[in-house]
């Protein structure tokens, strides 16, 4: 027997919706229909943030209680309108990578029970130049997202003082994302230098509220900031995306002057569209006038010459140069000194 489905307007286009009753949250009883319609419902706004750029598509076939796993690649029968990319992995591997340019392809990825959008920080025309300083404010155990919301306002100072304009979201969950437009000259590493450069200067301005230690044991009860997230292939979610948690909430783009009293368990698959039809979106102009890092970097530059150098890569990138071993610090101390040397990938 045929499966249920149905036709979903969008635009011009018509998206079919098999198994529209599929319920993805369960404790909510929202259905992949009504994830459709959400993206229909935000589905400007949700371009604008999200299109143009290499994307990851997270998915969840028995619903956010169930197994998931990431489409980077476009898959067999993609329609037209969806398009790829070829871009470079940190491996030096490249290969065709999904973009959304349209809301009828995000109601698409919804129908292949996409939950999580996971955008580039670059576009899709010059995918190894980022166009977005990408900030990560990650609260610790012991901390939430009442002690991200300081962190997040001397952020703002913090980038304005190095000439750009910052922009804000909740996570969908405990942390807060905070966003800068750059113009795309400089590649991953150069802005992840930027974002270590600026996240330090967090941390000398909060030393008691926010670390830049990578490793969980070092970081205590501050918020994290994860200048990792600035590597390339390393994605969050993207705005306007849901996310899969139990009370379907959604990474949502805030004025600066309503952060303090945002409640981010009040943006929800199905609150956010009312939201954004009675006000505008406050990431809309985000690109008007992008800035450029090269502030930041020559703070770089100064924290290198202070002894301050370079920080841990994820531990699925290749050795970096002048990267500090990738071993726990509490093993590092534990280990033999042979030993240390095996853990850190050091050895001859």
């Amino acid at each position: 027997m045929a499966s249920e489905a149905t036709m979903l307007q969008v635009g011009d286009r018509e998206v079919r919706i098999s198994s529209p009753g599929r319920v993805l949250w369960h404790d909510l009883g929202v259905t992949k229909l009504d994830l459709a319609r959400y993206l229909v419902d935000v589905g400007d706004a949700f371009v604008r943030a999200n299109g143009d750029r290499p994307i990851s598509l997270q998915r969840f076939p028995g619903g956010v209680d169930g197994d998931d796993y990431f489409s980077k690649n476009p898959p067999r029968g993609a329609p037209d309108h969806v398009r790829s990319v070829v871009v470079t992995y940190p491996s030096a591997r490249s290969h065709p990578q999904l973009v959304i340019d349209e809301p009828a392809g995000a109601v698409w990825a919804a129908q292949m029970n996409t939950v999580v959008f996971h955008p580039w920080a670059s576009r899709a025309g010059a995918s190894d130049l980022p166009d977005q300083l990408r900030v990560d404010l990650d609260p610790q155990p012991g901390t939430d997202f009442s002690d991200a919301v300081p962190a997040a306002h001397e952020l703002r100072r913090v980038l304005a003082d190095a000439g750009l304009t910052a922009f804000v979201k909740t996570s969908g969950n405990r942390g807060l994302h905070v966003f800068a437009p750059i113009e795309p000259t400089r590649e991953f590493l150069d802005v992840r230098h930027a974002v270590i450069a600026a996240a330090r200067e967090l941390e000398r301005r909060m030393p008691d509220a926010v670390t830049t230690n990578w490793w969980k044991e070092e970081r205590g009860r501050r918020v994290f900031v994860d200048y990792n997230q600035a590597n390339r292939d390393r994605t969050m979610a993207g705005a306007w995306s849901p996310r899969a948690l139990a009370r379907a909430s959604v990474s949502t783009p805030l004025e600066w002057s309503e952060l303090d009293a945002t409640d981010p368990a009040a943006h929800t698959v199905l609150t956010v569209p009312g939201r954004l039809a009675a006000t505008r979106d406050p990431w809309e102009h985000m690109h008007d006038e992008p800035g450029t890092i090269d502030a930041l970097l020559g703070w770089w530059e100064r924290d290198v010459e202070a002894g301050l150098g370079e920080l841990p890569f994820p531990p699925d990138f290749p050795k970096m140069p002048g990267e500090p071993p990738r071993v726990q610090p509490s093993r590092a101390k534990a280990a033999p000194q042979g030993d240390q040397a095996e853990a850190t990938g050091q050895t001859e």
